[in-house]
């Protein structure tokens, strides 16, 4: 099973940009914490969360056409590959999320962007978000533009959840982690 060190080391081999690796661990975090609510395995599922987009940055054109066989020579397994592979669905593979880490993983990639901007907004960044503010920024299609609500609800769907009780989970998980997500804010 992969585990989170060995997931950050292989992703360490091709991700170095910044803002890349905090994407990765804000999807790790809140990956963990949905694991937690499906009463799965939290270490793995922030795994499969840090390594997901582990050829992003060397080929955003190609995103995850360079992932299965570099990870599989590394020694991941084909069910861990196929997770990463799923969160592509429709956009980059035709790898449909099935189980509950994979239609998380789909849903949770763009749904930490919008997490993260309504964050860096607030004097105490996640420490004191609530769910009513994210919502509220969710429903604004100009804000963090550039997240697809459309794949979010599409992956809400597939899970059986709301955006809302989604959101909550995620927020929740990133928060723990706020410091080294640099999302605890400015203001005392």
């Amino acid at each position: 099973m992969l585990t989170l060190q060995r997931a950050t080391e292989l992703n360490a081999t091709m991700v170095t940009e910044g803002s890349l690796l905090l994407h990765c661990k804000n999807v790790c975090y809140a990956m963990g914490a949905m694991a937690e609510h499906f009463g799965e395995n939290v270490e793995y599922w922030q795994a499969v969360g840090m390594l997901h987009d582990y050829d992003y940055e060397k080929y955003p054109d190609e995103h995850l056409q360079h992932t299965a066989e570099p990870l599989r020579e590394a020694g991941v397994s084909e069910e861990d590959i196929r997770a990463i592979l799923s969160h592509g669905y429709e956009i980059c593979t035709d790898v449909k999320p099935e189980s509950n880490l994979e239609k998380s993983l789909y849903t949770v990639d763009e749904l930490t962007g919008i997490i993260q901007a309504c964050a860096r907004m607030r004097p105490l960044g996640i420490t004191d978000l609530e769910i009513k503010s994210f919502m509220k920024k969710f429903k604004d299609k100009k804000f963090a533009a550039k997240c697809d609500r459309a794949l979010i609800l599409k992956g809400c769907e597939m899970l059986g959840m709301e955006v809302r009780d989604v959101a909550e989970i995620c927020i929740k998980g990133m928060r723990e982690h706020a410091e080294e997500l640099n999302l605890q804010g400015t203001g005392a």
